[in-house]
């Protein structure tokens, strides 16, 4: 294989590795919330190509319709991430399938609202976040419940010193003032 053959392969495998290393990512990150790997793989998938998702357990199935069409990785993770956020704030820490299905999908479920025409910004403000503060919490190396008022409070300022005066300038011979 010849140089430039070889580089042509190379890069248009990258973008290929680059997408499977986003869904792995995103899979890994929602492990806990979908409640495996296999659900949170379905979770990924289902929203980044807009079909739906099924959901299982030893138990039961659930199917989830993702309102919304197909989502790029960054728009996935945004939903995702508010949704656990919202779920959160509940005080959910290991949602059922109906609860994460109430906080994608329900009235005011982050999908419905967007496939409104909201803006992310929008919908975690509707829901009492700001998006940075859940992104933010998002890297952190524990996953941490977003409070309403996660802005710590300003220190107050010091007062400021009073400068001393300036000595007056001695006068110099020969030049009257």
């Amino acid at each position: 294989m010849s140089k430039k053959s070889w580089l042509i392969a190379l890069l248009l495998a990258w973008p290929l590795a680059a997408l499977a290393q986003n869904q792995d990512q995103l899979v890994e990150r929602y492990t806990a919330l979908a409640g495996s790997k296999q659900n949170a793989t379905s979770l990924v998938t289902g929203l980044r190509d807009g079909k739906e998702i099924t959901l299982t357990n030893a138990t039961t199935t659930e199917t989830i319709t993702p309102p919304t069409a197909k989502m790029g990785y960054g728009n996935v993770d945004h939903a995702l991430a508010l949704a656990e956020a919202s779920l959160a704030e509940q005080g959910v820490q290991n949602p059922t399938f109906a609860q994460l299905e109430a906080a994608l999908v329900g009235q005011n479920g982050v999908l419905t609202m967007r496939a409104a025409g909201q803006g992310w910004g929008q919908i975690a403000n509707s829901l009492g976040f700001k998006l940075g503060d859940v992104k933010r919490a998002d890297r952190a190396p524990e996953r941490v419940a977003i409070e309403r008022s996660s802005r710590p409070e300003k220190p107050e300022r010091p007062e400021k010193l009073e400068r001393p005066e300036k000595p007056e300038r001695p006068e110099k011979p020969g030049r009257p003032r």
